[in-house]
């Protein structure tokens, strides 16, 4: 695929907090969390095809063509729309998976938007969320935007304008299951619903801490760590836990003295990003 074709952005999220206030009849978790979006982002580029084929080019080699997010939200959009082409879909992943970042979930929403003008739909965003929903609880915050106060399974979104801090976020080298979190028998589901009416009022605490740290003592060791610079907390289900700092020098000095320290392991990732109220893929959009 030539250089010259467009590369779009699917930006990665932060979970500042999550509750989960009960459970569904049909097993699904009813939560409350807020979502910022982050300048670090997965790259995407999309060419059309006349022969109505969904192809992945490039994309994680641990991920099976048919399994990748990417192609699923291509395979449903084409479906809803009933359009005749195909796409050839190129992903260069920087977001870790399984990290509790929405790399997967961001990668749809960008795949729902860049088809949509491509194959010049005119599908409007409610559609494209709707779309989303099918493909995953976080999709639809992609797709719509902007960071947001989350309801239901997460498709309920409230906007929110949250202080665009630094943010040291680190995650170590293991994949958490989302599944097997949501499912231990330890995990708390009776958190008292709040109301988004003043943010400062909101506990920041993230349920699903204990039974992760349970479970993969990589993570326990890492919010350990961080702790010592900034308060840490965990993004999601994990593995990436995270502490915001007021300027970007500070979270890369505080980066540099954990990498000195002695129970640092170097096949942990590290990244310095800066939250975003808007998301990245929405700010290209204007430029289109």
């Amino acid at each position: 695929m030539s250089q010259q074709i467009p590369i779009w952005p699917a930006p990665a999220k932060l979970n500042l907090m999550l509750h989960i206030t009960g459970r569904r009849a049909d097993g699904y978790h009813e939560l409350q969390t807020v979502f910022q979006f982050l300048d670090l982002y997965d790259e995407l580029q999309f060419k059309a095809g006349s022969d109505g084929e969904i192809r992945r080019a490039t994309g994680p080699s641990a991920i099976l063509e048919q399994d990748d997010l990417v192609v699923r939200s291509a395979i449903a959009l084409k479906r809803a729309s009933g359009t005749t082409q195909g796409a050839e879909i190129r992903l260069n992943k920087h977001i870790p998976a399984g990290a509790g970042l929405g790399g997967g979930s961001s990668d749809a929403a960008t795949t729902l938007h860049a088809l949509n003008r491509l194959w010049k739909l005119q599908f409007d965003v409610d559609q494209l969320a709707a779309i989303g929903l099918t493909l995953g609880a976080d999709v639809p915050v992609f797709v719509r935007g902007y960071a947001a106060f989350a309801e239901g399974i997460g498709e309920r979104l409230q906007p929110v304008s949250l202080e665009q801090y630094w943010y040291l976020v680190i995650t170590p080298d293991v994949h958490v299951s989302t599944a097997a979190i949501f499912t231990d028998p330890d995990l708390t589901r009776d958190s008292p619903a709040i109301k988004i009416c003043d943010l400062s009022t909101i506990g920041w605490e993230n349920v699903c801490v204990p039974v992760v740290i349970r479970h993969y003592p990589k993570v326990a060791k890492a919010l350990e760590l961080l702790n010592v610079f900034a308060k840490a907390r965990m993004s999601g289900t994990g593995a990436s836990v995270f502490a915001k700092f007021f300027s970007k020098h500070e979270a890369e000095r505080a980066l540099q003295q954990l990498k000195a320290t002695a129970r640092w392991s170097n096949a942990w990732q590290a990244f310095i990003c800066q939250g975003r109220n808007q998301s990245p893929l929405f700010e290209y959009m204007k430029t289109l």
